[in-house]
């Protein structure tokens, strides 16, 4: 599963090129001309990271970047910001705001997609990791093997790759229409019940040996995974 970067820029040529090396480069890209346009696009699918230029039209990178900083569902969202300004104070203004880092233009696309890839390393482990585990669960992406404790869980494709997705991104609430783009993709024409379902399978999966509920179900929302679940039981 590719991470997401959602890259906000009004140059269209800029764009272009950081969409062209960062999907050769192994990443998944989405695109936004303006900070409005950029709220809509995250509304509708949680990047993994944003590549945020300063300098926008309708609303600036600044101050999109604090607006996403007070909201819950963003507030850790990793964002690498991209100006033309070099001084201390506009790096420094940029970073109390919430950046995680701060790339002045020009840039090299390799330059940049290192500094993409520390900012994941950094802020989100799970994906420099081959093994991804929480709580008593283990998932070996090498071998393709689950296993919670010592027991081995037998997972399809799908349940595989929704376990997937879940052990990335632990604790945080995603939509049954999120979970239908991030794990069979937005393409296929495939009704939100099949979510339901296939938790309903991964958690017979998960459970069989007696093991504590992992997978939380917000009411009105979606799915989570949760260790709290495991110790409260």
């Amino acid at each position: 599963m590719r991470p997401l970067v959602l890259v906000v820029e009004d140059e269209p040529p800029l764009q272009k090129l950081l969409a062209y090396n960062l999907e050769a480069a192994g990443f998944e890209t989405a695109q936004a001309f303006d900070g409005e346009e950029a709220v809509t696009l995250i509304e509708e699918r949680l990047p993994d990271i944003l590549i945020l230029d300063w300098m926008l039209p309708q609303l600036s990178g600044i101050e999109l970047c604090r607006r996403l900083r007070r909201r819950p569902e963003t507030a850790r969202l990793p964002i690498i910001m991209l100006t033309a300004r070099g001084e201390e104070h506009d790096r420094l203004r940029g970073l109390e705001t919430g950046a995680d880092d701060f790339v002045t233009k020009p840039f090299s696309p390799a330059e940049l997609i290192a500094r993409v890839r520390a900012v994941l390393r950094r802020v989100r482990p799970a994906f420099a990791e081959q093994v991804l585990t929480f709580h008593d669960l283990r998932m070996d992406l090498t071998a393709h093997r689950v296993f919670r404790s010592e027991r081995e869980i037998h997972l399809s494709p799908t349940e595989f790759r929704l376990l997937r997705h879940f052990l990335e991104h632990p604790g945080r609430v995603f939509t049954r229409v999120q979970l239908l783009d991030r794990v069979w993709g937005s393409d296929l024409d495939i009704e939100r019940r099949t979510v339901d379902a296939t938790i309903r399978r991964l958690r017979r999966a998960l459970n069989a040996g007696g093991d504590a509920d992992l997978l939380r179900t917000v009411r009105a929302e979606g799915y989570a995974l949760d260790h709290k679940l495991a110790v409260a039981g």
